[in-house]
């Protein structure tokens, strides 16, 4: 048995590992996009290092996009086999999945309108909305906790891994030459505070393991929770400064997470009374679809959904569908809060916010969830002076924020809680995923004075035997 490691391999993006068996039978974990790699990305998602019509079986850990996104290439391109995945996480990855098709479309449609002007061929996008729906027939829902048999001698089991609605760890049990081994793949953690979801289940002992790493040096700050911080981000920019706060926020998770925490202001009577606006129709549509699995959520919320039955809508909150609308906000002069995707400020309507507003000092951009350097809200973050936006320079005047304590990975403290069911001297080999080299070098010393013996940081492409 082999493991190949095609994406989040020494950064937190592309997610996609394969392990081939010995009887030849080959089980891809996850088939990611690459986001926010620059001008790297668009080559990075158009090689794959195998072939996908010799792949049998896709596991897919959960239906962000950077863990599924390329699922319909993956098809366009020879997958033939099923997916299997929790139901929620099917439900999240079609209408996702769609909304990246018509983003890959109008993509390269503005990119073939500049490689035109300067005698360039044009370019096809990585796929199209008719790929996308020609994939949702593949997908096969598997629930929690239930070992499943997949192929001879191949089961699979989906725990509870608390990052995102249907979020699960992965894990294989493979019978070989009557030796059975299991191997273990995280997807990504989340946290065992989260205000919205349960936190993540335990998991059998496992021979091998491949871990996210993607917050392995750092601790959330958990001084000041998420309401309160919000609300003095409100209070300076929209109060004090009457500027406008936008929020990137990725539409699964964080866009809930922002919109129940101000519901939670307006239940203790803190909210100012301005307009809310979630300007995302991708968003919207999941948050209604986070709302139809209440047992997901952990007992809190569980509480409040005794006394509140939507505990993601407040006065004020305002949903935005039409691009009309969404354009119409650009010429408000009002205070106001801006909620939008993407998370990074990749793509999207946000990215549209920021570039009309970014050089007014009365604004404010507050980022929300892990921005991958190279991305818009990654320079954000790291103070640059001057980003490019739509192929223009805009000077940075606006406040750029960033609350650590939204992130829907754990950090290391929840990593290590997270392997705590596990014997480190049994598990053969741990591999860092999903992560930042220099972060993971920093997280592998540390898994090692936990005793783990053998602790591994693969690169992209690299193949390594496991038994």
């Amino acid at each position: 048995m082999k493991i190949a490691f095609h994406g989040a391999a020494r950064t937190v993006t592309g997610s996609k590992h394969l392990l081939t068996l010995k009887n030849g039978k080959k089980i891809l974990l996850d088939s990611g996009m690459f986001q926010g790699m620059g001008r790297e990305t668009d080559a990075l998602n158009r090689i794959w290092g195998f072939e996908p019509s010799e792949v049998n079986y896709l596991v897919l850990s959960h239906a962000h996009i950077d863990h599924c996104g390329l699922i319909p290439k993956l098809v366009k391109d020879g997958f033939n086999g099923p997916i299997f995945c929790t139901p929620a996480t099917r439900e999240l990855a079609t209408i996702l999945l769609e909304d990246s098709a018509e983003i890959q479309e109008d993509d390269v449609k503005y990119v073939n309108k500049k490689r035109a002007a300067s005698g360039q061929p044009y370019i096809k996008p990585l796929y199209t909305l008719d790929d996308a729906k020609a994939s949702f027939g593949l997908f096969q829902e598997v629930e929690y906790n239930n070992w499943f048999k997949i192929d001879e001698g191949v089961e699979v089991l989906f725990t509870d891994a608390g990052h995102i609605i249907g979020s699960a760890a992965v894990h294989l049990r493979i019978t070989e030459n009557g030796k059975t081994e299991q191997v273990t793949f995280s997807g990504d953690v989340g946290r065992y505070r989260d205000v919205i979801l349960r936190s993540p289940d335990v998991f059998p002992q496992a021979d091998y393991i491949l871990i996210e790493s993607t917050y392995g040096n750092s601790l959330h700050d958990l001084q000041t929770t998420t309401p309160d911080q919000l609300l003095g981000w409100i209070e300076k920019t929209c109060l004090q400064k009457r500027g406008k706060l936008i929020i990137p926020a990725f539409s699964v998770g964080r866009t809930q997470e922002i919109l129940y925490s101000l519901n939670q202001l307006e239940l203790e009577r803190r909210l100012p009374p301005l307009d809310y606006f979630l300007d995302s129709p991708l968003s919207i549509r999941a948050t209604e679809l986070v709302k139809r699995y209440p047992a997901y959520f952990n007992k809190t919320i569980q509480k409040v959904l005794q006394s509140d039955d939507d505990p993601f809508k407040f006065a004020g909150l305002r949903y935005i569908r039409s691009v009309e609308e969404s354009k119409l906000l650009n010429f408000r002069n009002e205070p106001c809060v801006i909620i939008s995707a993407s998370g990074m400020a990749e793509a999207g309507r946000v990215k549209h916010h920021i570039s009309n507003n970014i050089e007014n000092s009365r604004n404010a951009i507050l980022m929300v969830g892990y921005c991958e350097p190279n991305s818009l809200g990654g320079r954000l973050v790291a103070g640059k002076k001057e980003v490019s936006i739509f192929g223009i320079e805009h000077e940075v005047h606006a406040e750029i924020g960033s609350l650590r304590s939204m992130s829907a990975h754990g950090d290391y403290e929840d990593l290590c809680q997270f392997l705590a069911s596990q014997d480190p001297r049994a598990v053969k080999k741990l591999f860092l995923v999903h992560g930042e080299y220099d972060v993971q070098q920093q997280f592998k010393q540390r898994l090692i004075q936990k005793g783990f013996l053998d602790v591994d940081i693969p690169e992209r492409h690299y193949e390594v035997g496991l038994a």
